[in-house]
């Protein structure tokens, strides 16, 4: 049985000859067909094309039996993808909200053991079980939201054993939940108290211990450090992604939110898929960026919620490069996973264009994932992750109605989400 959606007023992000990024000048175009039709079968994208065009077999009502949806006045995007969050933690952090608000800083709060390592300590003592039940939540509601794939880091365990009880949490999530997820070892996301004196020593434990038997049962498809003042120097980077490597594990960095880290820089040199955050961005990162693999993924959120400088979206764009944006979603800096809302703050507080902040959260972000070949766009044969709005003018008025929640009907894997 089949699944057709007709009426279309407008199916966002359609390509017949699919791209893997977009850069530059061309983020600033957006395929899409008006009054359009997007057939679905057997969990993937089938056709699709204007109304006018579409074969009489598609709405056959006999032994057939294809579903229909009519989406009149309704616009089709492919389902968001989030290439960097946090979601599987324990508890909140709404009191560092008001730490925040009183005047300290984000380095401020961690060096007072808030931060990382308060929610580390909450984590170390939640169990496996009810840590998924938490994140499930976070997961449902994103999907609720239009997300379809997602990737989820460790790092607020900070012992083996606790990073592997995340790290076992996403590997639920994924066996459990529609959405796509990828995983992502971050053992090296702050250095926990009893390490302060040492933090080399913290690192030969994340190389020597952690890594091999995160490897060893194929828990994480991506290794990524925090490489910034007060966490880990590029030093301390560049040993842990070589470990990594070793073992298979694809580089994605945390760099450059606080200072100019180097991070971008190691990053580049060790072929990472991403390279994240970037509110310090200079020249320099980015003609070292220009001609890699490695996207400039940012994160609105956190900037907008720490009260940071927002990463020079345009001046990366304008420098011929991609942007892709995520949510951060985490409970002490982006205490959110809704990607409509980053398309809002990609546009007013980072000056995209509703076109751009689009292909930001789609065939980039999914690039940023590595799920280029199956998501982020309307491809014959790439999977049914789509969602039908409410009745909207235009596909501006997504980032546009910033406050409101747009997404009426969910798919993913072409079955219909209740």
């Amino acid at each position: 049985m089949g699944l057709l959606i007709k009426n279309i007023r407008c199916l966002v992000q359609t390509e017949d000859h699919p791209r893997k990024q977009i850069c530059g000048s061309e983020m600033a175009k957006l395929n899409a067909i008006p009054d359009a039709f997007l057939f679905i079968e057997d969990e993937k994208i089938k056709d699709f094309g204007i109304m006018k065009d579409i074969p009489p077999e598609y709405q056959l009502s006999g032994h057939v039996q294809h579903k229909i949806i009519d989406a009149t006045g309704r616009i089709v995007f492919p389902s968001f993808c989030d290439p960097h969050t946090h979601l599987v933690y324990a508890g909140s952090r709404e009191t560092e909200f008001t730490d925040k608000i009183k005047g300290l800083s984000y380095v401020e709060i961690a060096k007072r053991g808030g931060g990382i390592l308060n929610s580390a300590k909450l984590l170390q003592k939640t169990s496996e079980n009810e840590l998924f039940d938490q994140s499930m939540v976070r997961v449902n509601e994103i999907i609720c939201l239009g997300t379809g794939a997602v990737e989820i880091k460790s790092g607020y365990g900070l012992t083996t054993t606790d990073e592997l009880k995340i790290l076992r949490v996403i590997r639920r999530i994924k066996e459990s939940s529609p959405i796509e997820v990828k995983a992502t070892f971050l053992g090296a996301h702050a250095v926990p108290e009893e390490y302060k004196n040492d933090r080399e020593k913290y690192v030969d434990l994340v190389i020597n211990e952690m890594i091999p038997v995160v490897a060893s049962e194929e828990l994480a498809d991506y290794i990524d450090v925090f490489c910034d003042n007060g966490f880990f120097t590029a030093e301390d980077t560049e040993r842990i992604l070589m470990a990594g490597l070793k073992y298979g594990l694809t580089a994605k960095l945390h760099a450059n939110e606080l200072d100019y880290s180097g991070g971008v820089q190691i990053g580049v040199k060790y072929n990472a898929l991403s390279v994240d955050h970037l509110e310090c961005t200079g020249d320099d990162e980015i003609n070292e960026l220009k001609g890699t693999g490695t996207m400039p993924t940012l994160l609105p959120a956190s900037a907008f919620f720490l009260g940071l400088p927002d990463p020079p979206a345009r001046k990366i764009i304008d420098a011929g490069l991609p942007v892709a944006l995520a949510s951060d979603y985490n409970p002490g800096s982006a205490p959110s996973g809704n990607m409509k809302l980053i398309m809002s703050l990609g546009c007013i507080r980072l000056k995209m264009l509703p076109e751009e902040v689009i292909n930001a959260v789609t065939i980039n972000s999914a690039y940023a994932m590595g799920l280029s070949d199956t998501h982020g766009s309307i491809v014959r044969g790439k999977v049914a992750n789509v969602f039908i709005t409410k009745e909207i003018p235009s596909y501006d008025f997504m980032p546009y109605a910033f406050g409101s929640n747009l997404v009426e009907t969910v798919i993913l894997n072409g079955k219909l989400i209740d």
